[in-house]
């Protein structure tokens, strides 16, 4: 029989292995940080998909709505994790609510990009959007390379050094 704490603590260490974690983990960004992160994005992902300025213009909109819904599902998400303190004090019940929690976290999130998918196939031909998911992900590497650069004695991302 498989012990319900050790398997949601495998879930959560899994979790908080992911990109998309490691990038949320440690103090928030400074706000030129985040600009200057969402502009390499962008940049990336412009000339990753080869869009062209008529496309572009009818896409960021778009995908600025995709990536506003998931970044506040994923910050709900992230608030109602941290009320989980000790491991000790939360009972069987709760730790199996919380793993229905995150399968829940996950299914909202496959329906956010579902539903944005349709949207992104009406308005980029289909290689250009099979090429997004791609370039998402490989920026989200880059990005979190950068950051571990940093750690070992760069800048980290947004800082800039005195001229």
């Amino acid at each position: 029989m498989i012990n319900h704490q050790r398997l949601f603590l495998f879930l959560l260490a899994f979790i908080a292995l992911s990109p998309i974690t490691l990038l949320a983990q440690g103090p928030p960004p400074p706000p030129e940080a985040r600009e200057e992160i969402e502009t390499m994005k962008i940049g990336f992902i412009t000339r990753r998909l080869s869009l062209t300025p008529d496309e572009a213009k009818v896409f960021w909109p778009v995908y600025d709505q995709y990536a506003d819904e998931l970044r506040e599902l994923r910050e709900a998400h992230r608030s109602r994790m941290r009320s989980v303190k000790d491991d000790n004090e939360v009972s069987k019940e709760e730790w199996e609510k919380l793993a229905d929690v995150e399968i829940q976290f996950r299914q909202q999130e496959l329906d956010i990009m579902k539903k944005f998918h349709v949207q992104f196939k009406k308005i980029l031909p289909p290689r250009k959007v099979a090429a997004l998911y791609r370039a998402e992900e490989d920026f989200k590497r880059e990005l979190i390379e950068k950051i571990r650069e940093g750690r070992k004695g760069g800048p980290p991302p947004g800082h800039h050094r005195p001229r």
